[in-house]
C-alpha cells in the first residue's frame, strides 16, 4: 500500500521539471523520498518506490535515486534532506554532500534502462533554477544528452577551459558558460561550489543558475564539461539546464 501510494503521488507530479508538472504539488518529491522511500528502506531493506536509498553515518547526508515518469531512461537523484533547491546554502557549506558526484555514480541506471553502457558524452546531469522547476526539493536530472548538444560539446571540446568562459556555440538557443574537468568521476569536484566560488555574480543569485554536465572525452583522458546559465525573463529563459537533456534518449538508439 505504501508503494503504490507513493507511486499515485508520483503519478501526480507526471515528470518533475516538466510543463505538466507544474500545477502538481511542488512536495510530491520530498513526500515520496522523506514518507515512503527512507522509512521502507530503514524498516524493509526494500528503498521502494526508489530504486535506491544511500543513507550512510547521517540519514540527513544521504540521498535517494528516484525513477521519473517522464521517459524509459530518466532518474532523479534526490537528497534525503530537506534542500529545496540550487538556492539553498546548505549546498555550499564546507561538509555538504556531493550530490553531483554521486548522481554521476548512479549513471548506470540509465544504461540499464537504455539496454547498453552509454559513451560518457550521452550522460549528462541537470538542475533547473528556482524558476524551470516544479518541486521544491533539490533533485539532479540523470538522463541522456540531447544528440545536438553532444555534437556541439564534441565540435567545442579544445574551446572548453579549465576556468568559466563563455561556450562559443548557443544551446538550445541560450548561451551557456562553460568550463572542464580533468577526472573521471566528480569526487572531490563540487559543481555548485565552482559556479558559486568562479563564476562572477552567481553566488549572489543562485536561486537564478542552472547547471548542466556532460560526460566528456578530452585528448588527456576522461572528464567533463560543466555548463551554467541563468534565468534572463528578457530572453525568455527560466534557466532549466533541464533542456539540454533528451528524455526520449534518441542516443541510445543511434
Amino acid at each position: 500500500m505504501r508503494t503504490l501510494l507513493a507511486a499515485a503521488v508520483l503519478l501526480a507530479a507526471t515528470g518533475a521539471g516538466t510543463a505538466r508538472a507544474m500545477a502538481a504539488d511542488p512536495n510530491a518529491l520530498w513526500m515520496i523520498v522523506h514518507d515512503h522511500c527512507v522509512p521502507d528502506k530503514m524498516n524493509n531493506k526494500n528503498p521502494a518506490p526508489c530504486a535506491e536509498v544511500k543513507l550512510g553515518d547521517d540519514p540527513d547526508k544521504g540521498f535517494a535515486i528516484l525513477k521519473d515518469l517522464e521517459g524509459e531512461t530518466q532518474y532523479l537523484l534526490i537528497p534525503t534532506a530537506r534542500i529545496t533547491g540550487i538556492e539553498s546554502p546548505a549546498l555550499l557549506a564546507p561538509d555538504a554532500p556531493n550530490y553531483f558526484a554521486e548522481a554521476w555514480a548512479a549513471r548506470g541506471f540509465v544504461d540499464a534502462a537504455a539496454h547498453r553502457e552509454l559513451p560518457r558524452d550521452d550522460l549528462s546531469l541537470a538542475i533547473n533554477s528556482i524558476y524551470a522547476r516544479s518541486q521544491n526539493q533539490l533533485h539532479i536530472h540523470i538522463d541522456c544528452t540531447r544528440s545536438d548538444v553532444r555534437d556541439a560539446v564534441r565540435r567545442e571540446l579544445a574551446a572548453v577551459g579549465d576556468k568559466w568562459a563563455p561556450f562559443p556555440e548557443p544551446l538550445r538557443g541560450h548561451r551557456y558558460w562553460a568550463m572542464r574537468v580533468l577526472s573521471p568521476t566528480l569526487d572531490g569536484i563540487d559543481p555548485f561550489k565552482l559556479l558559486a566560488d568562479g563564476l562572477p555574480g552567481a553566488k549572489a543569485a543562485m536561486a537564478a543558475q542552472t547547471i548542466v554536465i556532460v560526460g566528456a572525452d578530452f585528448p588527456e583522458g576522461p572528464g567533463f564539461v560543466i555548463l551554467a546559465t541563468h534565468a534572463d525573463p528578457a530572453a525568455r529563459s527560466r534557466g532549466g539546464g533541464e533542456e539540454l537533456q533528451d528524455h526520449a534518449c534518441a542516443v541510445a538508439r543511434s
